[in-house]
């Protein structure tokens, strides 16, 4: 079953002869439980993809379907309720808060929006991701590695139908970006997640199920299953 899926999305920026089409006319799904890269080069498109997947962006044009609901045809505020309870992110920039511990910075966003944290499942997640020892260490007391790992915690914490990592090991040198990328395709195997990682790197593409090509804001290839 396809939990996410965009039809003739289109991102234009400026006027005229002069606009420039970071999206023109992307048209592809994706099914629930994969684990799916979406590969580029710098400028391609896939970053702004991304951002209109996750409804941080609103498109010129076309529908992003996120388990059967156009989530443009939702206000602003009903928007952010769904993002936030719907949809996980990880970014290249971990963002996570300086004075809360690992713990804190986890369960987070489930009470931002007004809940209690499923303590058990959040256990099992940090236990996952191999935070058990570090969870009342600060962000300052981490490696980039350990970061990351706090910001896929934490993206998982409110158990969302759909992971959107843009760039996620950007900021890893390349024995940890390969654990990072083994770690959310663990989690979302193990969690049931769907998983839509943008990346420039064809190695950590090919660990993912399926490799999704984007050049000049269009689909040139939604791929197999990737294979190295």
């Amino acid at each position: 079953m396809n939990i996410l899926q965009t039809q003739s999305l289109k991102k234009y920026y400026g006027r005229g002869d002069t606009a420039v089409r970071a999206l023109d006319g992307v048209d592809f799904s994706v099914e629930e439980g994969e684990f799916a890269a979406i590969v580029g080069t710098s400028g391609s498109g896939k970053s702004t993809l991304l951002h209109m997947l996750g409804g941080l962006d609103r498109p010129t044009g076309g529908t992003v379907t996120v388990g059967g609901k156009d989530i443009f045809s939702l206000k602003e505020e009903e928007l952010t309720i769904f993002r936030r309870r719907k949809i996980g992110f990880v970014f290249q920039s971990y963002n996570l808060v300086p004075v809360l511990n690992v713990y804190e910075n986890i369960v987070l966003p489930v009470e931002l929006d007004g809940n209690s944290a499923d303590a058990a499942y959040v256990e099992q997640v940090i236990a996952t991701l191999g935070l058990s020892e570090k969870k009342r260490s600060l962000p300052s007391q981490l490696s980039g590695g350990q970061q990351q790992r706090v910001a896929i915690a934490r993206a998982l914490a409110t158990k969302p139908a759909i992971i959107l990592a843009d760039e996620p090991t950007g900021n890893l040198d390349s024995k940890t970006s390969l654990d990072v990328m083994g770690l959310l395709k663990v989690s979302g195997e193990k969690f049931g997640q769907t998983i839509v990682v943008i990346t420039h790197n064809e190695e950590l593409a090919q660990m993912s199920g399926r490799i999704i090509r984007i050049e000049d804001g269009k689909i040139v290839s939604a791929g197999g299953v990737a294979r190295a």
